[in-house]
C-alpha cells in the first residue's frame, strides 16, 4: 500500500482483491483478525497494524499462486463441524456430505449399538460426524498415512468426540476384529490418467495418496469391496463414494451384493453406492 493511505479494513480489502477473489480476501483477512466476516462488513473504517496488513498480503500472495483456501485458513466446514485441515489431509467436500446422510439413515432404525468402520479417514470428517450424529455408536476410523491420523485426532480432541473414535493405521482394513455393521469410505479414486485435467488447487496441493487410485481410479475399489465383504455382518451395509462416469464399472465390482443403489449430489452425478453384504 502507498505509505499515506491509512491501513483500514476497506483499504486492504480493496488491495488484496486486486490479486484474488474479494470473498477469499475477506476470509483470509477475518481469520489474520479472529474475527467473523461479517464484522468487516460492518467496519471498513477499522485501523489494522502493520503486522495484520502484512500477514494478509503474505496469504494473498500464496492464495494467487494456487494454494487452497482452507489450508491458508486451517478449518474447513463439514457436516456442521468445523474441522481442522492440513496438507497432510484432502479438504472435505460438500458432496462427501452425501454419504454420511446415507449412512445415518441407514443406521437410526437399527435396534442396537452399531460397529462403524471408516476407511481412509483423513481430517476425520465422516467418522466425526458419524459420532456426532449417532451417539451409541462404536467407531473406527483408519487411514495409512500417520500425519493424516495426527490431524484426525486433533479435531477428534477438539470437538469432545476422541473417547468415541479410536483411529489406526492401517492400509484399508484392519487385520482383524468382530464383524462390522457399517464400512464407509471416500477413497482415492481419481484417475491417474485425469491428473493434467485438475485444477492447480488441487493437482499441486492436496497429497496424491487420497486423490489417485491407478490408470482408471478403480484400484482401491479392486481391494476395497472383496475385503469388506469379509469383514461386514451379514446384511451390513457398504457406503462408498464414488468418481465420475464411475457407476458401471462399481455396478460389476458390487457383483454379489444386495440392494444397490446409487445416490446423485448437487450436480445430479452419481456419488455415492451403497450395497448391503449377502
Amino acid at each position: 500500500m502507498l505509505e499515506h493511505e491509512r491501513m483500514t479494513v476497506h483499504n486492504i480489502l480493496l488491495e488484496a482483491s486486486t490479486q484474488i477473489a474479494r470473498r477469499d480476501a475477506e476470509l483470509l483477512l477475518a481469520h489474520i483478525l479472529r474475527e467473523p466476516r461479517t464484522w468487516l462488513l460492518a467496519h471498513p473504517e477499522a485501523e489494522l497494524t502493520a503486522q495484520q496488513a502484512a500477514a494478509l498480503l503474505a496469504l494473498t500472495q500464496r492464495r494467487a499462486a494456487g494454494e487452497p483456501l482452507q489450508y491458508l485458513t486451517g478449518i474447513q466446514e463439514f457436516y456442521g463441524l468445523t474441522l481442522r485441515v492440513t496438507p497432510a489431509v484432502l479438504i472435505p467436500r460438500p458432496e462427501t456430505e452425501h454419504l454420511v446422510e446415507a449412512v445415518l439413515a441407514w443406521a437410526q432404525p437399527q435396534l442396537k449399538p452399531l460397529r462403524l468402520l471408516d476407511i481412509g479417514t483423513g481430517s476425520g470428517a465422516i467418522a466425526l460426524a458419524l459420532a456426532a450424529n449417532e451417539p451409541s455408536a462404536e467407531i473406527l476410523a483408519t487411514d495409512i498415512s500417520l500425519d493424516a491420523l495426527e490431524v484426525a485426532r486433533d479435531n477428534a480432541l477438539r470437538l469432545g468426540l476422541a473417547d468415541r473414535i479410536r483411529f489406526l493405521q492401517s492400509d484399508l482394513l484392519p487385520p482383524s476384529g468382530d464383524p462390522f455393521d457399517v464400512i464407509a469410505s471416500n477413497p482415492p479414486y481419481i484417475p491417474s490418467l485425469d491428473a493434467p485435467t485438475l485444477q492447480r488447487e488441487v493437482l499441486d496441493h492436496e497429497p496424491h495418496t487420497a486423490l489417485f487410485a491407478g490408470p482408471d481410479g478403480l484400484d482401491i475399489y479392486r481391494r476395497l469391496i472383496p475385503a469388506a465383504r469379509i469383514a461386514l455382518r451379514e446384511s451390513g451395509l457398504l457406503a462408498l463414494e464414488i468418481g465420475f462416469g464411475q457407476r458401471v464399472a462399481l455396478t460389476h465390482l458390487l457383483t454379489g451384493w444386495n440392494n444397490i443403489r446409487f445416490l446423485n449430489d448437487y450436480a445430479d452425478i452419481p456419488r455415492v453406492v451403497l450395497a448391503e453384504r449377502p
